[in-house]
């Protein structure tokens, strides 16, 4: 049976606040979890950072890549030296270190559990076009619209993307093409072997 796929925009996404801004759920699984309930295997969220400088949410079972979508972010863990990152740039961290923002941006978002999950994003910017060969047993990937238009071709379908919107999937191969200006982001997470 043929697979439903369904473009979706950030307003239609569930949002919440949290001490820095507003947050908008792209994806999380597994079906049934929840952040609130810090059950979930993978979270893939976009938030809007409202203050000039906030404190991360501290997630010590989870490991994070954030990256900014609009503006610049500088991160410090620990009170370790500043990490700054422009647009589009990706971060990876403990999500147990004590992290403080400095900046406003609106940031895109993925959360893995440690031992449990793996995954990463890339950026794809335009005018591009690039094949994503299927990832069996991968539970979610995600494919966002950053800038401009992008164009997913799924399964026998193509879906058009604009600011905003995003697609998920379970792996399947895709095609994507990115237009001139544009950028679009690829989050995936896949489940870990786990013994016994």
């Amino acid at each position: 049976m043929k697979a439903e796929y369904r473009v979706r925009h950030l307003d239609e996404c569930p949002c919440g606040r949290w001490q820095g801004g507003v947050t908008y759920e792209l994806a999380l699984g597994p079906e049934g979890a929840s952040y609130a309930g810090r059950d979930f295997l993978y979270r893939v969220s976009s938030a809007v950072v409202e203050l000039d400088e906030s404190e991360f949410t501290p997630l010590p079972d989870y490991e994070r890549i954030i990256l900014p979508l609009d503006g610049e972010l500088t991160l410090r863990h620990d009170g370790g030296e500043p990490v700054t990152l422009p647009p589009l740039t990706s971060h990876r961290f403990d999500g147990a270190a004590r992290t403080h923002s400095r900046g406003r941006a609106q940031d895109f978002n993925l959360m893995l559990r440690k031992g449990r999950c793996a995954g990463d994003v890339r950026v794809l910017r335009g005018a591009a076009s690039e094949d994503f060969a299927a990832l069996p047993g991968c539970p979610c990937r995600l494919f966002f619209c950053a800038r401009g238009r992008l164009e997913v071709a799924l399964d026998g379908e193509t879906f058009a993307l604009l600011p905003g919107d995003s697609l998920a999937s379970s792996g399947e191969a895709a095609r994507l093409r990115v237009e001139s200006g544009g950028a679009a982001i690829i989050a995936w997470a896949l489940l870990e072997n786990r013994d016994g």
